[in-house]
């Protein structure tokens, strides 16, 4: 820590931050505009003019940017210096002179950090009576709004974008008083990040284009803490709702975490709470038709049921931890489904074993930036984990900033050290089926099919330990590569191995923990992988957003409750927040419904299962209720309600808790916190969820939180149509937080209870800096969440030998698969993941909707063929895999791509016809095909007959 003196008076100061950072930190009002804390700084805006001093002897001074200046221990400045003060205000007024006053009509106004910076320099009066530099604004698609006449070059769009994103189709054109911020011509933004443009902007150039069409000012709606539902990264964010709807979905701060950043999918998707497809009612099945009936009805209609035989439960994994652990509590421990089919299930409860079980670190998605050699091994994280891909995406960033350090450059001048970086390259290495997000920061492609690439991964184990098994049969291009990766990852200090579930193939994580293993030098061998200093790090990637939590809750797989339906051991299956006709073909859900004698469905969703069940019931969405989440990293956090849902819908570990009762056995749950306590006394591994957020009784200064800002108006005239009289809002009691303005506020918060940031003169995102004990590390009152996998289970071996002792035996994985042999007349199809269009409730979300291409089978040019051998197929195979390695990036190759007029595959004894393409990026012997597009659903490599369309089989 350094010392440094502002205006007169002493500051504490650390050494590898900018002055404007250290003003910031201690409290002061500095304006800026172009600096931001994970883009470093450019000095592009000149607002953050201090003096600085040489010494106590100085008396003049100079003028500085604060933004572009080191801390040093001793530093004298000043900030209320009147010809800094000018400065500032003279940068503002020519800021302004092109700058429309449409603040009334701005969907920024109110929210504006422009706004709150010109308040700030003190720049009241306009004195430029000119014409305005006008610009035409573009159609930049579903997610963004343009307006570039508000611009005022700070150049953070096309920072992140460009930069932080690797997005390529947003730019600055033009030079001096006329440059232009958009793309070359219209049409949607390409990135799946571009929806940050709204929160990076300080001004109104880009604007949420949803919320426009629901817009209400920051003042006058509700707030609260949640958690994002779209994957399983866990991404925290804050939710907007006024009048019973929610209306945008914002970043939450999360130093561990997403920081200031978050997908388009997690942005945009929350419209599923509000579609058309809400269930609102209970139904029951009345002559073969669904009809609205009391709770009471259904209740009753419920212990009629049930009354036929056992209660079997299916819980979700995208329920949260209350839901599936109160329908467990209804069926008994036995008669709990995790509501996945068999090889699903079994990854799922493979996944947190392994993590456990690991000598690597299971790293947060902040740590994952830092690593310095990387290996994603069969998972196209762009689409099944997008924001952990953006995390992974700075590691290309990371050369830069070591040649900068070398050098003596800050890490905070962006560009210098990216310059500085040019031509560096930090090992980043793809294995994949198919091309992902990340082939252009890749040094190296391997394209291959899944049982492949998990050959793959357990021969890079072994050549960094050879105490790992070592597949047989490499062919020369294979171990080339396999030692290429291994060198690579042996000599980086924080080598990161990365794998999923996308392909359901155990061997993947398995080769992926092995890598990890012996890299961590554990194993018996004397390979590469031991050495001083090494920090590796195994990140595995669950494919929902509470997958993890299901696992480690507990359950059997659906071929369990399919072989208690053959047993007769079925009178009722209660299903909570899954359809299973996309875990199930048609034949196999036909095959378990017809087995049971009634169906129970507690959704919030309209889904084709809901249709053929005997009970509905209408569970509130993320935003009308309480739950925990536990995502890949095994951190469990909280989400609360910003909406108090109508009657009847209710929280679904509610209906389960009713139907208990029905039943004549009272669970005793009142609220979210009881649950939560039962949960952590019946489930061991569970135990510290509580510590995820503060309870319900959590008061600061006395008082609740108060979920809407100071100025919130209109509550009244809200429910006008009702009564005039004013009527306050009944607190939630699974919530510490207050609907209404009244009640406590400010900095001191704890992160997981923040609804929304607002501070004296700083209304917009930008005042986060308030609530941070330090800019760009964990927030003041602590970041919220509890990682429940960092103590190893009590069987795993010691993660260290005892001081002077020999390492321990490993038990290394050996589940080698058998080479990929293609079949004549058939493909392999792989389920391909994108990132519109394959989850579940972002799907309804119009704007994402609006973003889904149109599915296509994808396969490899000049396949199937009709006649080929087994000698034959594995030549292709590996002439094919050997033709995608490159030392650069596999851009060339997945160009190559020719649109056929069709193809009719055989799925699941049925012929579908689908439209083809043909790309060259795709190993020979497969296909990818959107699972969830077809109505026969499947989740897992199947193998097609193909034929073209038109064609017989």
């Amino acid at each position: 820590m350094a010392t440094i003196h502002i205006d007169g008076r002493p500051y504490p100061a650390r050494t590898d931050e900018n002055l404007l950072q250290a003003c910031l930190e201690n409290g002061f009002d500095l304006p800026y505009f172009c600096w931001h804390p994970d883009l470093g700084s450019v000095g592009a805006c000149r607002q953050c003019a201090v003096r600085q001093y040489a010494g106590p002897d100085d008396r003049r001074g100079r003028i500085v940017m604060a933004c572009m200046t080191a801390v040093t221990d001793g530093a004298i400045l000043s900030i209320a210096d009147d010809e800094a003060r000018q400065f500032r205000a003279g940068i503002i007024e020519w800021l302004m002179t092109n700058h429309p006053h449409d603040c009334p009509v701005c969907a920024e106004g109110g929210e504006c950090h422009l706004q709150d910076m010109t308040v700030m320099t003190g720049h009241a009066v306009r004195r430029y009576r000119f014409d305005k530099r006008t610009h035409r604004n573009q159609d930049l698609g579903p997610f963004v709004r343009h307006e570039m006449n508000r611009c005022i070059a700070c150049y953070r769009c096309v920072r992140f974008y460009r930069d932080y994103a690797g997005g390529t189709d947003l730019a600055a054109f033009g030079m001096h008083n006329d440059v232009y911020f958009g793309r070359q011509a219209d049409g949607a933004l390409e990135s799946g990040f571009a929806g940050n443009l709204v929160e990076i902007c300080p001004t109104g150039v880009f604007t949420d284009k949803p919320f426009t069409r629901v817009y209400a000012r920051k003042w006058n709606m509700d707030g609260a803490p949640s958690v994002c539902t779209h994957c399983a990264v866990g991404c925290n964010i804050i939710v907007n709702a006024r009048q019973g709807t929610v209306r945008r979905v914002m970043n939450r701060y999360h130093a561990a975490v997403n920081r200031y950043f978050l997908c388009d999918r997690g942005r945009f998707g929350h419209g599923f709470a509000s579609a058309p497809t809400r269930l609102a009612v209970p139904t029951c099945r009345v002559d073969g038709q669904q009809t609205v009936v009391p709770v009471r009805q259904a209740l009753d209609r419920f212990a009629a049921l049930a009354a036929d035989g056992p209660i079997i439960g299916i819980g979700s994994e995208r329920a949260s931890l209350e839901a599936n652990f109160a329908l467990r509590a209804l069926a008994g421990a036995a008669g709990f489904s995790t509501g996945l089919n068999g090889p699903r299930h079994d990854l799922a409860m493979l996944l947190p074993a392994l993590l456990q079980a690991s000598p690597a670190r299971n790293p947060t998605l902040h740590e994952m930036e830092q690593a310095d050699a990387v290996l994603v091994l069969g998972e196209d994280v762009s689409a099944t984990a997008p924001r952990l891909a953006l995390a992974l995406r700075q590691t290309a960033r990371l050369p830069g900033y070591q040649a900068a350090a070398a050098a003596g450059v800050p890490r905070w001048m962006d560009a210098a050290a990216r310059m500085m970086g040019t031509g560096l390259r930090a090992p980043f290495f793809v294995l994949a089926s198919d091309a992902t997000g990340l082939d252009d920061i890749a040094q190296e492609c391997w394209r291959a099919a899944p049982d492949d690439l998990a050959r793959m991964g357990f021969a890079i184990a072994h050549r960094i330990d050879p105490a790992s098994p070592e597949p047989a049969d490499l062919t020369e291009a294979e171990s080339a590569c396999a030692e290429r990766i291994a060198r690579a990852l042996a000599a980086a200090a924080r080598p990161l191995v990365v794998a999923g579930t996308q392909y359901g193939l155990a061997a993947l994580p398995h080769a992926a923990a092995n890598i990890a293993a012996a890299l961590a030098g554990q194993g018996t061998g004397q390979g590469t992988g031991e050495g001083p200093g090494r920090d590796p790090a195994l990140s595995l990637v669950q494919p929902a957003c509470n997958t993890m939590g299901l696992a480690l809750l507990g359950g059997t797989s659906l071929e369990a409750v399919a072989g208690m339906i053959r047993s007769g051991g079925i009178g009722t299956l209660v299903v909570m927040e899954n359809d299973l006709t996309r875990q199930l073909g048609p034949a196999a859900l036909d095959h378990l419904l017809s087995g049971v004698r009634h169906l129970v469905v507690i959704d919030h969703t309209a889904t084709p299962l809901a249709a053929r069940a005997d009970i509905v019931l209408p569970a509130a969405a993320f935003s009308e209720c309480g739950g925990t989440l536990v995502g890949s990293e095994g951190r469990a956090q909280r989400f609360l309600p910003v909406l108090t849902p109508d009657r009847p819908i209710q929280a679904a570990w509610r209906w389960a808790r009713d139907l208990a009762r029905a039943l004549g056995r009272d669970p005793g749950w009142t609220d979210l916190d009881s649950v939560i306590a039962a949960i952590a006394a019946a489930i061991p591994r569970l135990a510290a969820i509580g510590a995820a957020a503060p309870d319900a009784a959590y008061r600061l200064d006395g008082r609740r939180v108060r979920a809407e800002p100071d100025r919130f108006d209109g509550r009244t005239a809200m429910r006008a149509n009702i009564s005039v009289r004013d009527q306050p809002p009944h607190p939630n009691p699974d919530s510490p937080l207050a609907p209404s303005m009244e009640g406590a506020y400010g900095p001191d918060l704890p992160g997981a209870l923040i609804p929304y940031y607002q501070q004296p003169g700083w209304n917009s995102v930008q005042s986060l800096n308030r609530f941070q004990q330090e800019i760009g590390g964990p927030m003041r009152g602590g970041d919220g969440g509890v990682r429940l996998l960092d103590a190893p289970p009590a069987s795993a071996p010691p993660a260290s030998a005892p001081p002077g002792g020999t390492p321990p035996a490993r038990a290394w994985h050996s589940d080698i698969p058998p080479r990929f042999t293609p079949r004549p007349g058939q493909v392999l199809l792989l389920p391909q993941a994108r990132l519109f269009g394959t989850e579940e409730l972002s799907t309804l979300s119009p704007p994402i909707a609006a973003r889904i291409e149109p599915p296509t089978l994808r396969i490899a040019p000049g396949w199937p063929t009709t006649e080929t051998t087994a000698t034959q197929a594995t030549a292709t195979q590996a002439t094919a895999t050997e033709t995608t390695v490159t030392e650069t990036t596999v851009t060339e190759t997945t160009a190559t791509q020719t649109t056929m007029t069709g193809a009719t595959i055989t799925l699941m004894g049925r012929p579908v016809s689908l439209p083809v393409t043909c790309d060259a990026a795709i190993p020979a012997g497969l296909a990818l095909y959107p699972a969830h597009d077809l109505d026969r659903s499947f989740s897992l490599p199947v193998w097609v007959d193909v034929a073209p369309a038109g064609q017989g089989q």
